[in-house]
């Protein structure tokens, strides 16, 4: 019996990158896993992947942004599996273009929030009529030390995470007596996403740099076993944290 028997996880931006890492070992573990990703063909591979090595998954094409595409998500989960345990909002704008904040505008900000905050605390409200029928819920956002730390030039960016970090910790609070624990992790990990700009590609060389332990995160070995405990029935008393996943890069009291 894995840590997540006879549980069900929705995963978010589970095609590559953490999403898929933590997807593949929720389902390790024993979870059914809803796949949801805008990159339809790859979780449609995932969950292939998984039901063919014995595990339970479905996939759901998904962009965030868009409400009803998230209202699709939980329909599927409730369809497919009866019940909604887990919720890994793992799914996240990428940095972006450099944006300073003295010119910074507000549709780069809305964009940010769009992606980030606003459809993290959407897939939140519409699994919690689920866990609070069953008094039983994790959920786990993705914020970032950038929000806490500072990176110059991506200002939306770090908006849009303080904002996740601020939505995680009210949650902890409202929805605690349901039975409900909310918690956020700031992974520093080597994914795909660094890839998409030359910006992003110079933060990770700069990162990797200077990680203590002397080298960048992977998704499956280094970060989701964290998820998997922050989603196990072990983690019923930790509420509201932010958990770095970072090899010691960031230390905050």
């Amino acid at each position: 019996m894995g840590q997540l028997s006879e549980r069900v996880a929705i995963v978010t931006g589970a095609a590559s990158g953490v999403g898929r890492g933590c997807a593949q070992r929720f389902a390790d573990e024993g979870a059914a896993v809803v796949l949801a990703d805008i990159q339809g063909e790859l979780v449609r591979e995932l969950a292939e992947e998984i039901t063919t090595g014995g595990g339970k998954a479905v996939a759901v094409t998904c962009d965030v942004a868009k409400e009803n595409e998230i209202d699709q998500v939980v329909g599927v989960a409730i369809e497919s599996f009866g019940q909604i345990d887990i919720l890994a909002n793992i799914a996240q704008g990428a940095m972006g273009e450099m944006r300073y904040l003295e010119e910074t505008k507000p549709e780069d900000t809305i964009a940010s929030f769009v992606t980030g905050p606003i459809q993290t605390m959407l897939f939140m409200q519409k699994c919690l009529p689920h866990m609070k029928e069953r008094h039983y819920g994790r959920i786990i956002n993705t914020a970032s030390h950038a929000a806490i730390a500072g990176i110059p030039g991506f200002t939306p960016y770090e908006m849009a995470k303080g904002a996740i970090m601020a939505l995680t910790r009210n949650a902890s609070q409202e929805w605690g007596k349901y039975g409900i624990v909310t918690n956020t992790f700031l992974p520093v990990i080597r994914t795909p996403a660094y890839d998409l700009s030359e910006q992003g590609r110079a933060a990770a060389k700069a990162l990797a740099e200077q990680i203590p332990t002397g080298r960048f995160g992977t998704a499956y070995e280094d970060c989701a076993p964290m998820l998997v405990f922050l989603a196990s029935e072990g983690a019923g008393y930790i509420n509201g944290q932010a958990i770095g996943i970072d090899g010691g890069r960031f230390l905050f009291a």
